[in-house]
């Protein structure tokens, strides 16, 4: 029977621990910080650092380690934790970078012909170059939508409405004052038209296999009012994504990103959360994450079927497992 340590403090993370609490080969969740619903339910340790969390691992003899948040991951702790031996549920540092920059996602996707938003990338002292491209695109009658680069919590990407709002928004983003460092580079794209929709994979280095889907909702207020969210409710399944819909997802944007994160030396273990429009041409890739998105995770895990320890134990150890589908839906709602 095995231990298991989830990394974190949200609902992602106590979806994660309620679902692995139910593994047959699982004897102990703990969870590092945890909350108080989630203590509920599991062991919360207090532990903030990678070598108080390979101290404790070592001590408790834990089996598997899943990485909940994007931060821990984009700073390398999966790497840290691998070195001393320890099972780990989430990317290298180095393969962290498609969510870390989004730079980097947009430069594989324009490599290896991933289908995705015509974009500029743009640094702090190139303010002139961004405000071209900006007049150029309004000038095609394009709609944009300005990304900072780094990770911003969910909060890091503006939709203006004309080229006096866009030229604002760009002059705070890159002096730091919207986004902070993350928002000194950033990453200008073509405005997208379809429906959006959260898909997920699971990797191990070699290839990928579908762990499900789901549509959130990110406005803050309801009819679609207010500021963007990092997700205030979700849905899973979502009817859109059709058995050939899926198919080419997995085909024109999962299996190539896998391999080129392979041939590129950056191996993806662990699971890959692509943002994806569905556009009158086809599915396009707006962003990747690469851990279990909130609040998906939490529609997800009620739908999931199967082990999951030994899921996520088979991808860090470079072997995935076919997964078993699920007739069931699920709803997730943010309070």
């Amino acid at each position: 029977m095995a231990k298991v340590l989830v990394i974190g403090s949200g609902g992602r993370e106590h979806a994660l621990c309620w679902r692995l609490k139910q593994s047959p080969s699982v004897e102990q969740v703990f969870c590092a910080p945890g909350n108080g619903g989630i203590a509920e339910d599991v062991t919360c340790v207090s532990l903030k650092t990678p070598q108080e969390i390979i101290a404790f691992c070592k001590e408790r003899a834990i089996g598997l380690v899943v990485i909940g948040s994007e931060q821990p991951l984009v700073e390398g702790w999966a790497d840290r934790l691998a070195a001393e031996g320890i099972s780990v549920f989430g990317p290298s540092f180095s393969a962290a970078r498609l969510e870390g920059s989004k730079g980097f996602m947009k430069g594989i996707c324009q490599k290896y012909d991933i289908p995705t938003a015509a974009y500029g990338f743009f640094r702090h002292d190139e303010f002139d170059k961004a405000k071209d491209f900006l007049w150029h695109q309004y000038g095609q009658n394009k709609n944009i939508v300005i990304k900072a680069d780094g990770l911003a919590a969910g909060k890091g990407v503006y939709i203006p409405t004309n080229l006096q709002e866009a030229i604002k928004i760009l002059t705070s983003m890159l002096s730091g004052d919207l986004a902070g460092d993350s928002g000194k580079t950033v990453v200008i794209e073509e405005f997208l038209e379809g429906e959006e929709v959260s898909f997920f994979a699971l990797s191990d280095g070699e290839t990928a296999v579908e762990f499900g889907y789901a549509q959130d909702h990110k406005r803050a207020y309801d009819g679609d009012q207010g500021p963007n969210t990092g997700g205030m409710g979700a849905y899973s399944p979502a009817p859109i994504m059709t058995p050939a819909l899926r198919k080419t997802v997995m085909e024109t944007i999962i299996y190539p990103t896998v391999a080129a994160m392979k041939k590129e030396g950056h191996p993806f273990k662990g699971v890959l959360f692509a943002g994806l429009m569905l556009t009158k041409s086809g599915p396009k890739l707006l962003e990747y994450n690469v851990r279990f998105g909130d609040p998906e995770t939490q529609a997800l895990m009620m739908r999931f079927k199967g082990d999951l320890y030994s899921v996520l134990l088979a991808c860090a150890n470079g072997k995935v497992l076919d997964l078993v589908g699920s007739e069931d839906t699920s709803c997730a709602v943010c309070v």
